[in-house]
């Protein structure tokens, strides 16, 4: 569990977190939403520890960061898996190595048992026969499974994915909000995802955070997105006229 307490984060003139409290629960996938300029790559590199709030606290089960000394620090960055947007391989490096090197960086695990731990993860991300491919020689889908797996090969307590379906077609980013929330669950990991895609919402947010100008505008699941009257949320999120259809269907499903 993540939880934030009343963080406030400036650049400059620029206040662009004021004053954001929440929680996220393990086991559950939780989405951050919003517009452009919304707070949300800032928010979600403060709970990655690469920005420090000035003001207010985020505590990882119960783990107060600003209280914890370098070294603790340094072991619950260990703790965490990053998804990054353009999956971030290394280019020079196969699948198998992209996947080992944070095993190689940070344990002190034999070569064996990196290989065990490296065949274990990218068949669960069903990436049987890719081993020995490198990234240009392999779909963007199978990159991001690619990613996935090396974010979870240390086993990590709190997995945070950017974009994760950025240039995926539909069905592809279906797959991997898919997957996401199997290994969330299978892991009891607590999983945070920074997205513009309302599919991945409507597929996979059992807890959605809306931000507005460095607020938290509004919070709930991806049934109550439906029935809110935040006129800040309806605009966001029924934007297209697909959703506005999608939500009509559902109030009268509820009548």
């Amino acid at each position: 569990m993540i939880e934030v307490r009343d963080i406030h984060k400036s650049f400059g003139d620029a206040h662009v977190l004021k004053g954001l409290s929440t929680i996220f629960e393990n086991g559950k996938t939780n989405l951050i939403i919003g517009q452009s300029g919304s707070g949300k790559t800032v928010f979600l590199k403060c709970l990655l520890g690469l920005f420090t709030p000035e003001e207010g606290d985020i505590c990882y089960d119960n783990k107060s960061y600003s209280k914890l000394s370098t070294d603790e620090k340094r072991d619950l960055r260990q703790e965490m898996g990053m998804v990054f947007q353009g999956s971030a391989l290394f280019d020079s490096m196969t699948v198998a190595g992209n996947v080992q090197f944070p095993l190689e960086m940070f344990t002190k695990q034999s070569k064996s048992e990196m290989t065990d731990r490296v065949d274990t993860v990218l068949k669960r991300v069903n990436l049987i026969d890719a081993h020995h491919k490198f990234p240009s020689e392999i779909s963007g889908g199978m990159q991001k499974r690619v990613a996935i797996a090396r974010a979870i090969v240390m086993n990590p307590k709190y997995l945070f994915c950017d974009e994760p379906n950025s240039g995926l077609d539909p069905k592809t980013a279906i797959l991997i909000d898919d997957l996401i929330k199997e290994i969330t669950e299978e892991y009891d990991i607590t999983t945070v995802i920074n997205t513009h895609d309302m599919n991945s919402v409507m597929q996979i947010g059992e807890k959605i955070l809306f931000l507005k100008d460095g607020l938290k505008e509004w919070e709930g699941s991806k049934h109550e997105i439906f029935k809110t009257d935040n006129e800040a949320v309806t605009d966001f999120v029924y934007s297209s006229e697909l959703f506005k259809k999608v939500r009509q269907m559902y109030i009268e499903e509820r009548n």
